[in-house]
């Protein structure tokens, strides 16, 4: 919203400058962000009388001016422009001048002839022809003004206004206008305000005899007011009310569209005029569209409407989109005689989804959607009457038709000023508190507040205290130290993401972050099976495209779409990790499962699949998880996205039957289609699992007191069978007293039998309680034999 300081002088005088305006009115909650001086980078421009316009002696098109420009001497400039004339005032800039855009004037020669400044036009001081419609647009701009020679340009045209722009927050449409910012000037400073009553007189007729308003709609329509004006002159506005448009950034058109722009900046009530001769049956219906109807809008632009779109009708079309836009023969032309002002409350909702499918904001929806006040209607229709009768262009009927016009009980809430004092940590008089809410329109009955009809944004005795506050001033409120004791502690889930965190930065990779949207497409690039249920995604309604339409169901693809550009950009190798959300889709109308993932990715460097396997490992052993087991991972694994990876170099990671992770080398179709050209891993693990695993406490053991006994033992095995199983075996045998089981040897070749395997074993066994003799170590290397024979594994 931008504030003409100049209009605000109408309601309130603040004797202050504009940076202390703007400081003062952001401490009392209207938030400003910033101020413009209109013209300010117009410097040394005049007003200058031509006295004689005469050929230049050395060319066909330029001509030579003595201009008076208030000083004892005329001066002399060059112009190439063709309808001047001796005895007109121009604007002139003088040498060492600036206009807008940087544009500095310094005197010179043209064609030899000397010139002390330029001539302006209206482009050149940064006006359009809608600023003055009396000026042309491609030659010098000619006074109209009461000015004389000398004067400067900015004061003799009017333009230096100061324009305040605030940023109005949606709880407060009050405040989308001049008379709401007039309030809170008021309020700030403590010095009187009251919007003076408008009035008209009007010519003696009963509207109801031209016009029929029927409203279908009273839920979405709370309340229409239509008026008439007879006999319209369509011409331009005076200056005074294109200063103030142009102040408020609203381009002037033509007297009556500018009295409805007038006053929805004056009062916040969006207004619109109907041409009458195309209102077929002379009738309006506030109703739904139909299914199928089209309406043409002011823009030109045909647009299709739908049935929950609410829509100003006459007798057979719509005639416009009710609070965003009139259509094509809706508006005001230079041959109107009769017109028909509109000031209506419509439901803000409606209007916001309607402005939105029509993609369509405009001036009017911009304030709609935030809820207005239907009590505003009567007092912006009685003003945009007065202005006919002020500015001669019309003669508006002394009635109006008033529909939906239900008197809304005002919103009380209960006053504790001892409460409010608690709760903000002051103490300010009664007293003090009852003149802020009086000063804001509010009034104090006893012990309740009765809240104004524009205040739609006050609900309890909080919104009171906030009132009470910002005009007492943040700043005198006293900070106060917070009593109780703090428990704020981490949670279990967030105290396991940090563990993550350190141990993937101390293993030396780099955390990312993606976007938990992502495309379908992501899902064919890692080529999971077209039944597989993280197909299955959760989808955005309203997506910023195609490439974002998506809920991830798997965190995967957004590290591999990393890891591809990193090496699209000629890095060398990367060590990534993300600890991201997958979004699993429950049952319908309900909120997805949203579990925690940790993704690894690592390229280049000499990373293998051993690479990927001990950071894994590394990662269990740093939050504590005892017992994983890994094997193989095959269709059956219990991850989809085993079909990402390159078979036989893929390992899934469980503890008591809990899937925790997959991990191995990209297959090397995958990886191509991501434009890798290299050997990529990738790992994925379920946070969501650990976080069932009693991880919190690990238990420090004692250094041993007593020696170990070690065994070594070579096995002749099938070669399928898993080394993961023998290590399970041997530690099932062996019992409490074993320490530790090492591989230490894996041999194939001429001496071991074709489809055998030779494994060699470290077993080192202690006892916390003595020193183990030979015949407890044997014991215990007999059971392991013993289990070991009993899987076709022969001791060599």
């Amino acid at each position: 919203m931008n504030l003409s300081m100049k209009w605000l002088a109408d309601y309130v005088k603040v004797d202050v400058d504009a940076k202390k305006y703007c400081y003062d009115l952001t401490m009392t909650g209207s938030k400003v962000e910033g101020y413009e001086v209109e013209g300010e980078n117009i410097k040394n421009v005049v007003v200058g009388k031509l006295l004689s316009v005469v050929p230049h002696e050395n060319s066909d098109h330029l001509v030579v001016c003595q201009v008076d420009v208030g000083k004892e001497e005329p001066i002399q400039i060059v112009t190439g422009a063709n309808n001047v004339k001796a005895g007109d005032l121009v604007p002139v800039a003088l040498d060492g001048s600036d206009l807008p855009n940087g544009v500095h004037i310094k005197k010179g020669k043209l064609r030899g002839v000397e010139s002390n400044g330029m001539l302006c036009s209206l482009g050149e001081l940064g006006l359009t022809k809608h600023d003055f419609p009396y000026a042309i647009e491609d030659g010098i701009f000619i006074l109209e003004e009461d000015c004389k020679p000398g004067d400067d340009i900015r004061e003799a045209i009017g333009l230096n206004d100061t324009s305040v722009e605030f940023e109005i927050t949606s709880n407060r449409p009050d405040c989308l206008s001049v008379i709401g910012l007039a309030r809170e000037t008021a309020a700030t400073y403590g010095i009187p305000f009251e919007t003076p009553k408008p009035e008209y007189n009007g010519i003696r007729g009963n509207v109801t005899d031209s016009l029929n308003v029927v409203v279908e709609n009273e839920e979405l329509c709370k309340r229409y007011i239509g008026g008439m004006v007879k006999n319209v002159k369509i011409g331009p506005s005076p200056r005074w009310m294109r200063e103030r448009l142009r102040a408020s950034g609203v381009r002037p058109i033509n007297n009556l569209v500018d009295i409805t722009n007038y006053v929805m900046l004056e009062y916040g009530q969006p207004m619109h005029a109907f041409d009458a001769r195309f209102i077929v049956g002379n009738e309006i219906h506030v109703r739904n569209a139909r299914e199928g109807e089209t309406i043409t809008t002011l823009d030109g632009t045909v647009r299709e409407l739908s049935p929950e779109m609410l829509v100003i009708a006459d007798t057979e079309k719509p005639v416009a989109v009710a609070g965003v836009m009139g259509g094509e023969y809706s508006g005001i032309m230079d041959d109107t005689v009769d017109v028909i002002f509109e000031s209506a409350c419509f439901d803000g909702a409606s209007i916001r989804r309607t402005a939105k499918k029509l993609g369509m904001r405009t001036d009017s929806s911009a304030r709609f959607e935030k809820g207005l006040d239907q009590e505003g209607c009567m007092p912006a229709i009685l003003r945009a009457f007065q202005l006919v009768e002020i500015l001669a262009c019309g003669e508006p009927l002394d009635t109006v038709i008033d529909c939906c016009a239900k008197k809304r009980e005002r919103k009380t809430v209960d006053f504790d000023p001892k409460w409010i004092n608690s709760f903000l940590g002051t103490d300010i008089p009664r007293e003090d508190m009852v003149k802020y809410l009086k000063n804001i329109g509010f009034e104090v009955v006893l012990n309740k507040v009765i809240v104004p009809s524009f205040r739609v944004d006050i609900e309890c005795n909080a919104d009171i205290a906030e009132e009470v506050a910002r005009f007492y001033g943040y700043n005198n409120i006293k900070g106060t130290e917070l009593t109780g004791v703090a428990n704020a502690r981490l949670t279990e889930d967030r105290k396991l993401r940090r563990k993550l965190e350190q141990a993937c930065n101390a293993l030396g990779l780099y955390q990312i972050e993606t976007f938990s949207f992502i495309s379908p497409k992501y899902y064919d690039k890692i080529g999971l099976p077209k039944d597989s249920k993280l197909r299955e995604s959760v989808t955005i309604s309203n997506p910023l495209g195609e490439d974002t339409s998506v809920m991830r169901t798997t965190v995967l693809p957004s590290m591999c779409e990393v890891l591809a550009r990193n090496y699209n950009l000629r890095n060398p190798e990367a060590s990534l990790f993300e600890l991201g959300t997958e979004y699993l889709p429950t049952e319908e109308g309900k909120l997805p499962y949203e579990p925690d993932r940790l993704s690894i990715g690592i390229y280049g460097g000499g990373a293998d699949f051993y690479s990927l396997k001990g950071i894994v490992e590394e990662i269990f052993d740093s939050i504590g998880i005892d017992g994983v087991e890994y094997e193989a991972a095959d269709q059956n694994c219990g991850f989809d996205e085993v079909s990402m990876f390159h078979p036989g170099r893929v390992a899934a990671a469980s503890v008591n039957g809990e899937k925790l992770a997959i991990f191995g080398e990209m297959h090397p179709e995958i990886a191509e289609g991501y434009g890798i050209g290299t050997r990529v891993y990738c790992a994925k693990i379920n946070v969501d699992v650990l976080l069932k695993l009693d991880y919190s406490e690990r238990v420090y053991k004692p250094l041993p007191k007593y020696p170990a006994a070690t065994r070594d033992i070579s096995l002749i095995c099938d070669d399928s069978l898993p080394v993961a199983s023998l290590e399970k075996l041997i530690k099932g045998a062996v019992g409490s007293v074993l320490e530790r089981v090492k591989l230490f040897d894996v041999y194939k070749g001429e001496q071991i039998a074709g489809g055998k395997k030779s494994v060699a074993f470290s077993i080192v066994m202690r006892s916390a309680e003595g020193t183990l003799n030979d015949e407890q170590a044997d014991a215990a290397m007999k059971r392991v034999k013993k289990a070991l024979a009993e899987i076709g594994a022969e001791v060599r």
